[in-house]
Protein backbone atom coordinates (compact mmCIF):
# COMPACT_ATOMS: atom_id res chain seq x y z
CA UNK A 1 0.00 0.00 0.00
CA UNK A 2 1.15 3.62 -1.14
CA UNK A 3 1.52 5.69 1.85
CA UNK A 4 -0.65 8.98 1.56
CA UNK A 5 -0.79 12.84 2.07
CA UNK A 6 -3.27 14.84 3.48
CA UNK A 7 -4.58 15.27 -0.17
CA UNK A 8 -5.11 11.65 -1.03
CA UNK A 9 -2.09 11.53 -2.62
CA UNK A 10 1.77 10.28 -2.66
CA UNK A 11 3.53 12.29 0.03
CA UNK A 12 5.89 13.03 -3.14
CA UNK A 13 3.34 13.39 -5.56
CA UNK A 14 3.01 16.40 -7.65
CA UNK A 15 -0.39 17.72 -7.52
CA UNK A 16 -2.78 19.99 -9.37
CA UNK A 17 -3.51 23.40 -7.76
CA UNK A 18 -6.57 24.36 -7.47
CA UNK A 19 -6.38 28.05 -7.79
CA UNK A 20 -3.53 29.42 -10.20
CA UNK A 21 -1.03 31.94 -8.72
CA UNK A 22 -1.76 35.64 -9.05
CA UNK A 23 1.21 36.65 -9.90
CA UNK A 24 4.12 34.89 -11.54
CA UNK A 25 7.96 35.94 -11.04
CA UNK A 26 10.90 34.88 -13.36
CA UNK A 27 14.21 35.14 -12.32
CA UNK A 28 16.03 38.61 -12.97
CA UNK A 29 19.30 36.94 -13.99
CA UNK A 30 17.25 35.01 -17.02
CA UNK A 31 17.72 36.68 -20.71
CA UNK A 32 14.68 37.89 -22.40
CA UNK A 33 14.19 34.38 -24.33
CA UNK A 34 11.74 31.55 -23.32
CA UNK A 35 13.71 29.47 -22.01
CA UNK A 36 12.81 30.15 -18.78
CA UNK A 37 10.50 28.99 -15.61
CA UNK A 38 8.42 31.33 -13.83
CA UNK A 39 7.44 30.39 -10.02
CA UNK A 40 4.05 31.46 -8.31
CA UNK A 41 3.03 31.52 -4.63
CA UNK A 42 0.58 29.73 -3.45
CA UNK A 43 -1.20 29.96 -0.05
CA UNK A 44 0.65 26.50 0.79
CA UNK A 45 3.50 26.26 -1.73
CA UNK A 46 4.50 26.95 -5.02
CA UNK A 47 3.58 26.31 -8.77
CA UNK A 48 6.05 26.35 -11.73
CA UNK A 49 5.50 26.87 -14.99
CA UNK A 50 7.60 26.79 -18.59
CA UNK A 51 8.15 30.09 -20.43
CA UNK A 52 8.08 28.09 -23.94
CA UNK A 53 4.45 26.99 -23.18
CA UNK A 54 2.55 28.78 -20.72
CA UNK A 55 -0.74 27.27 -21.65
CA UNK A 56 0.50 23.96 -20.83
CA UNK A 57 -0.13 24.73 -17.40
CA UNK A 58 1.99 24.53 -14.58
CA UNK A 59 2.96 21.82 -11.48
CA UNK A 60 2.63 22.55 -7.46
CA UNK A 61 4.79 22.01 -4.73
CA UNK A 62 3.65 22.06 -1.22
CA UNK A 63 5.94 24.06 1.08
CA UNK A 64 8.07 21.43 2.21
CA UNK A 65 8.33 19.70 -1.15
CA UNK A 66 9.40 23.47 -2.12
CA UNK A 67 11.81 23.96 0.38
CA UNK A 68 13.50 20.98 -0.53
CA UNK A 69 14.09 21.52 -3.90
CA UNK A 70 15.30 25.24 -3.17
CA UNK A 71 17.98 23.64 -0.69
CA UNK A 72 19.20 21.15 -3.32
CA UNK A 73 19.78 24.23 -5.82
CA UNK A 74 21.52 26.03 -3.18
CA UNK A 75 23.83 23.13 -2.49
CA UNK A 76 24.56 22.53 -6.50
CA UNK A 77 22.99 19.06 -6.30
CA UNK A 78 21.85 18.95 -9.72
CA UNK A 79 24.37 17.71 -12.89
CA UNK A 80 24.26 20.68 -15.42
Amino acid sequence: MTPQSAHGSPPHAIRRATKAPLTWRKSSRSSNNTACVEVGALADGAAVRDTKDRAAGYFVADRKQWSAFITAVKADRFER
